[in-house]
């Protein structure tokens, strides 16, 4: 910790032990900046730091905000290694979701219980356990207004354009290798309205994303 300008401030070392939250957690929260509201850094001798105090209310904003877990299937054993697809099921996403998730974690996105070796790649396992647990943990951002995690929508109607750019963000963040054009095509089917329109979105995104 240090003492600056009469408050403290806390590098990302410094908020894991203060919080309890590992730094992959805390570097995934400050990754999703954009989306989740986390404060801004001050650089102090090369190194980023956050005011405690804000950084602290900005943490408890986060955990009060509302959420919806209705979609998440809490019935099953708690303990059996489940399959990408049996993952998707439980959280009440694409399949394609999880995938994602396993390239670019989501805050506290639980390690493999067992990974299955593949040809070209590894299948990953994880239980319900793990799973009921991450949502559980406001820290996910699974379920909130700002971070929703659906993987299948009923009714897509159409997005006010800032709610489109901020769900735009929101997939970059998510799946940083994919093409403008794929996260439009994506965002389309979830959302409705038109590739091109979804396409504006994603660009003016990036473009925030790099300010």
């Amino acid at each position: 910790m240090r003492t600056a300008d009469g408050r403290q401030w806390a590098n990302r070392e410094d908020l894991a032990e203060h919080s309890g939250y590992n730094v992959s957690v805390l570097y995934a929260l400050w990754m999703r900046r954009r989306v989740n509201g986390h404060p801004e850094a001050r650089d102090i001798n090369g190194v980023k730091h956050w005011d405690l105090a804000k950084w602290d209310a900005w943490l408890e904003s986060l955990r009060k905000r509302p959420r919806d877990l209705s979609g998440v299937d809490r019935s099953g054993h708690p303990r059996v290694p489940l399959s990408p697809t049996g993952q998707a099921r439980v959280l009440g996403v694409d399949r394609s979701r999880i995938s994602q998730y396993s390239r670019n974690p989501p805050p506290g996105w639980p390690e493999p219980c067992h990974v299955e070796k593949l040809t070209k790649r590894g299948r990953e396992f994880r239980t319900r356990e793990q799973l009921w647990a991450w949502v559980d943990d406001p820290i996910s951002g699974f379920g909130s207004k700002g971070g929703r995690h659906t993987g299948s929508s009923t009714g897509k109607t159409a997005e006010a354009p800032g709610r489109r750019v901020q769900l735009a963000v929101e997939a970059l963040t998510e799946m940083p290798d994919r093409k403008a054009g794929e996260i439009a095509a994506i965002l389309a089917q979830r959302h409705g309205q038109s590739v091109d329109s979804w396409k504006r979105s994603v660009t003016e995104a990036r473009r925030r994303l790099q300010d």
